[in-house]
């Protein structure tokens, strides 16, 4: 059986960002630097248009290109949510990564467009396998009073990588003298880096027993298992209050992804300079790697219902500031609001569904998590597009409202579970 953290902290500790990561086993450390070497090489979607135009192809070929991507990641959330537990988080990472560095390399070297779209799709499908799995162990792990904290730390390796990895992508594109071929390679390469990284540190099942402070998960006969692998996702369905959040995180997706979309069309309408725009994108980055570990030190001991209710609050505030007359200080002050509130509830966001179902369903509430919020991310742009052409400016107000809804299905779904209690 795979060692979890050496037993309950004291509560002095429970913040502590280092403490945490000392505490932490190998297999949490491995999940942890995972989440940054996988963004760290995730360049497909970053330069997947820019490698199809110089390719030939059109610009609308590309923007369906990138569609198919979003689309696959989808069907991975849910399908790694599924095969969680009988996969458990080595056998799904070996698969993902396996199963994305292959056709990801074969990019290069497909004829048709058509070929192509299938690669990608199963790049973007298999890439996702692994993060339900992952997610599950990485909870079970963890004590229950630093959940929030551990989940914190997997946000900060993603965004971080999420940060280098268009610099690094860039480095090898021109080391390749302008060439694709090494990005792609050096992404595949990642992958199975990982691959292997997972099958030696990582436990072949999930842990047989919960963290310190967390939810046991009850016994049951071989078929009883497979009866809740099956069944996983319907008995989340019947979550009533669970199915709420996850429509709360469907419209927080699609708000939070107008900075994206909407943000510079509007930008270019209202003739300021794009580089204010891109100096608040780049302040959003800075902000939440900078401080987001350092506000869930304290934020990690607030009500969770309340700490994401919050978060939502600022993220709608932000919005809705950009509905004034538009300018240089306008676009950085709705930035500022709602990237503190990004960093406010993020991590409580992401941790909320491994307590908020049975603990044997968690990698399906997971799962559903990831799924709600890629949905939004994708139709976002979608939905933003289409208001700013009939509203222009005043879509802003009307995206101001998805956030208010967001923040009443919050307030209706979430429940605080009772803090842990710390071992004498």
């Amino acid at each position: 059986m795979t060692d979890v953290v050496q037993g309950e902290t004291h509560p002095s500790e429970r913040a502590a960002v280092l403490a945490t990561f000392r505490h932490a086993p190998l297999p949490a450390k491995t999940l942890l630097a995972g989440a940054f070497v996988n963004r760290l090489g995730a360049f497909l979607n970053i330069f997947l248009v820019l490698f199809l135009t110089s390719r030939g192809y059109s610009a609308g070929q590309a923007a369906f290109a990138l569609g198919v991507y979003g689309g696959g990641a989808i069907v991975g959330v849910l399908l790694g949510g599924a095969l969680s537990i009988r996969l458990g988080a080595r056998n799904a990472s070996v698969l993902s990564m396996v199963g994305a560095s292959v056709p990801l390399a074969a990019i290069l070297y497909l004829p048709s467009f058509g070929l192509i779209l299938v690669a990608v799709a199963l790049v973007s499908l298999a890439g996702q396998l692994y993060r339900p799995a992952s997610a599950t162990l990485l909870s079970d792990l963890t004590p229950a009073n630093r959940q929030v904290m551990i989940f914190a730390m997997y946000r900060f390796g993603l965004n971080l990588g999420t940060t280098v990895a268009p610099l690094f992508g860039f480095a090898l594109y021109n080391l390749a003298a302008k060439s694709y071929a090494l990005v792609f390679w050096v992404e595949a390469l990642i992958s199975l880096f990982y691959a292997t990284l997972a099958w030696l540190t990582l436990p072949a099942r999930a842990a047989d027993g919960a963290a310190a402070g967390a939810e046991p998960v009850a016994e049951e006969d071989a078929d009883g298992k497979a009866k809740t692998g099956r069944a996983g996702y319907r008995a989340m369905l019947r979550d009533r209050r669970y199915m709420l959040y996850l429509v709360a995180i469907f419209f927080f997706g699609v708000v939070y992804v107008q900075y994206l979309s909407t943000l510079p069309l509007d930008v270019r309408d209202s003739g300021v300079a794009i580089f204010w725009y891109t100096l608040a994108v780049s302040l959003n980055g800075f902000i939440v790697i900078s401080f987001e570990l350092l506000v869930t030190k304290y934020a990690q001991a607030w009500s969770q219902r309340l700490t994401i209710a919050w978060a939502l609050v600022l993220v709608g505030i932000g919005v809705g500031v950009y509905g004034l007359p538009l300018g240089p200080a306008v676009i950085l002050l709705g930035t500022l609001i709602w990237s503190v509130g990004e960093i406010l509830g993020g991590p409580a966001t992401t941790a909320y569904p491994v307590v908020a179902g049975p603990a044997h369903l968690k990698g399906h509430y997971i799962g559903g998590f990831h799924f709600a919020w890629s949905l939004g991310a994708a139709v976002g742009p979608v939905v933003g597009g289409w208001l700013f052409i009939r509203l222009g400016h005043q879509v802003w107000p009307v995206l101001t409202a998805g956030s208010v809804l967001s923040i009443v299905l919050v307030l209706l779904s979430v429940r605080d579970r009772p803090a842990p209690k710390p071992s004498r």
